[in-house]
């Protein structure tokens, strides 16, 4: 009997511990980080600070975020966040950039530099959706420049890197046929060497949502949402149960009929917007589309072509911009600047 009542005692005393530890663990701390990143848009003149975003992406377990450029507010309230940031270069200073080793040193003295003991940096990706077009031609000298940087300061885990949009594909279906532009290709053979002799991914942006508005009786809704429950698309070999894969594909493709078939891709953005174009754009249907983004990326299993591959993914964006944001993008976001969520995606804050 004795021995017993000791056993019960025991038994209780270990069950409260663990439940006191439990507890402890829940209060005032973040969620557990995911690996998916959220794009931080600063166009609208009604956000919160810096250092109130940042606490945001924190208190739901954002551990990557995409800034467009080096705002020093941002940077300075990402200071020992642990946070991996892909710091953008604004398409404006290519150019000015382009034309020297120094003037790149220079950007990275003021831009990187100051806080590379304080945050966790994962790319500098040079130029936003410039290519096709007129900027084109100056990503690859930024690019050189700023890996001699990187590289002479022995920044291993600093990758650098441009991001491209989906109309660079002059061909995208089916996604065996994807190929870049004339425009695009001229520029993009010499990238991608690049990529590849820094085993660094190109950053795509890909939005399913777009195919859809432009084309809602072709493009059916659960292909653009990955709630299709078979195979919508049978390219060869290969079947596609969703718009997203076949787009990243088409990427892989184009890669390898420019004749760089190793270089891997990270999505620096993907959504759907919440208002703006009818009852294509529902709270309900961007929070469907982002959801299954995330678990799209969190699983890892890579695309029909390369499978079992971990392709690094962004939202976009963290935030619902006022009118200073320019279209339709104002309805992107997940937050009200209020930081209210627009429609629940990340597990809340306990």
């Amino acid at each position: 009997m004795k021995i017993r009542t000791i056993s019960i005692f025991w038994i209780a005393f270990i069950v409260c511990v663990i439940a006191a530890t439990q507890s402890q663990n829940q209060v005032g701390h973040a969620q557990t980080p995911l690996d998916i990143g959220v794009c931080y848009g600063m166009i609208g003149d009604n956000l919160p600070p810096p250092t109130e975003v940042i606490q945001l992406y924190k208190q739901y377990g954002i551990s990557k975020l995409r800034l467009f450029d080096p705002n020093p507010a941002a940077l300075e309230a990402l200071r020992g966040s642990q946070i991996v940031v892909t710091l953008g270069i604004r398409n404006d200073d290519l150019p000015g950039l382009a034309a020297s080793q120094a003037a790149a040193e220079s950007w990275f003295a003021i831009n990187v530099q100051p806080y590379l003991n304080d945050v966790v940096f994962g790319y500098i990706s040079v130029g936003n959706e410039v290519i096709p077009g007129s900027l084109g031609n100056y990503v690859l000298p930024v690019m050189q420049f700023l890996q001699n940087i990187l590289t002479a300061r022995n920044l291993a885990n600093v990758k650098v890197t441009t991001v491209v949009p989906a109309n660079m594909l002059g061909t995208s279906y089916p996604p065996s046929a994807g190929a870049f532009t004339a425009e695009a290709s001229n520029v993009m053979v010499d990238i991608l060497k690049f990529l590849s002799a820094q085993k660094t991914p190109l950053m795509i942006n890909v939005y399913p949502y777009f195919a859809y508005a432009s084309d809602p009786v072709s493009v059916h809704l659960d292909y653009a949402q990955f709630t299709a429950t078979g195979i919508v698309v049978q390219d060869g070999a290969l079947g596609y149960s969703n718009l997203f894969d076949a787009i990243v594909d088409a990427f892989y493709s184009a890669m390898e009929r420019a004749g760089v078939a190793d270089v891997d891709v990270a999505v620096s953005e993907s959504g759907w917007p919440s208002a703006g174009n009818g009852e294509l754009t529902t709270p309900s249907l961007a929070a469907t589309y982002n959801k299954n983004f995330i678990q799209h990326i969190l699983v890892k299993n890579g695309t029909p072509k390369r499978p079992n591959i971990n392709i690094e993914g962004f939202i976009f964006a963290m935030f619902n911009e006022n009118q200073k944001a320019v279209g339709v993008e104002q309805n992107f976001g997940l937050f009200f600047p209020d930081k209210t969520p627009v429609y629940p995606v990340f597990t809340p804050p306990s």
